[in-house]
């Protein structure tokens, strides 16, 4: 059971292209939306931000954040059941020449050719999430918690050897 969880939680992390990013503003919750690309190994979330933003500014001060990725409305279910995923995770910077910087940017590109540019502005900055907790929902009233390190497992697939 686990397993089909992971994999539906996986399946939609790679379908879907925007999560909504929870924060903490001024000690209050603030959610914004934003573009992600995933890194594997280690299973990462990977987020181009505005330094203008002020999100950007929130998950600097404090990196505990949390991702909520969900299938749009009427894609197979009633608004009730729609799958989602609910990732609590901590947010690091991403330095231009740090040891992730250029995978977590390849990554990022290849999702997202259109926003390449914006790597060339000095107000973008790449930024890891990690997940440090999990929680899948496939359906109405089918939760289910989950390691980052099963969910993991389920995003990279079988390996061949």
């Amino acid at each position: 059971m686990k397993a089909e969880v992971a994999a539906r939680a996986a399946e939609l992390l790679g379908r879907c292209k925007a999560a909504a990013l929870g924060t903490l503003h001024d000690g209050a919750p603030a959610v914004s939306m934003v573009p992600y690309a995933i890194v594997h190994e280690p299973l990462t979330l990977v987020v181009l931000v505005s330094t203008l933003a002020a999100h950007t500014r929130d998950l600097l001060a404090d990196p505990r954040v949390g991702l909520m990725i969900m299938e749009p409305e009427g894609a197979t279910a009633g608004t009730h059941a729609l799958a989602r995923v609910s990732i609590q995770g901590e947010a690091r910077p991403l330095p231009p020449g740090s040891p992730r910087y250029d995978v977590a940017r390849a990554a990022y590109v290849a999702r997202f050719p259109d926003m390449a540019m914006l790597f060339d502005l000095g107000d973008f900055a790449l930024v890891a999430i990690e997940p440090v907790a999990v929680r899948a929902v496939t359906g109405f009233a089918q939760a289910q918690s989950l390691s980052p390190g099963t969910l993991a497992a389920a995003a990279i697939g079988p390996r061949s050897v």
